[in-house]
């Protein structure tokens, strides 16, 4: 038994104590958002083209002459234009197109009305009714959702290090 004994006492007497760096962090946050009303507008201008082929083109005063038009409130008109065949009974081709500008508004809008655009994107302010968050001691989080135009985000985080 003797011998038995001393390499368990060795064994005992080599041990090292066991030493660790231990790091918890617990990080919480909530973020509520209410958004404010926006309106985002883009005009357009205007754009005329006219082609053809054997054919010709008069502004009602001088042969061969496509209107210069007028522009009124930033808007142009392109006036009119008159086109006869060169040559009757002859193969011919022509075409006009005309896109229409927005009118350049002379005042800004009021708050809540959108100028009269072709594109026009508008959305109403958010409104927070009931938008809450809570994170406990715990650890309990608990959003509660707002009216329209809102969000919130929560979140909880735990690290453990140990080194």
């Amino acid at each position: 038994m003797k011998k038995l004994a001393f390499p368990l006492l060795l064994g005992l007497v080599a041990a090292t104590p066991c030493k660790a760096d231990i790091h918890h962090a617990i990080t919480t946050s909530t973020q509520l958002t209410v958004n404010a009303a926006a309106t985002q507008a883009q005009r357009i201008g205007s754009s005329f083209s006219a082609s053809g082929l054997n054919v010709d083109t008069t502004d009602g005063t001088t042969a061969t002459t496509v209107s210069a038009g007028t522009i009124t409130s930033g808007v142009y008109s392109p006036g009119t234009i008159a086109v006869t065949q060169d040559n009757p009974g002859a193969a011919f081709s022509y075409s006009q197109s005309y896109t229409q500008a927005d009118a350049v508004p002379t005042s800004a809008p009021a708050i809540g009305s959108v100028g009269n655009f072709s594109n026009v994107t508008s959305t109403a302010a958010g409104t927070k009714d009931t938008l809450a968050a809570t994170i406990t001691s715990q650890g309990v989080l608990t959003i509660t959702a707002g009216g329209a135009g809102t969000s919130a985000v929560g979140s909880i985080e735990s690290a453990l290090t140990v080194k």
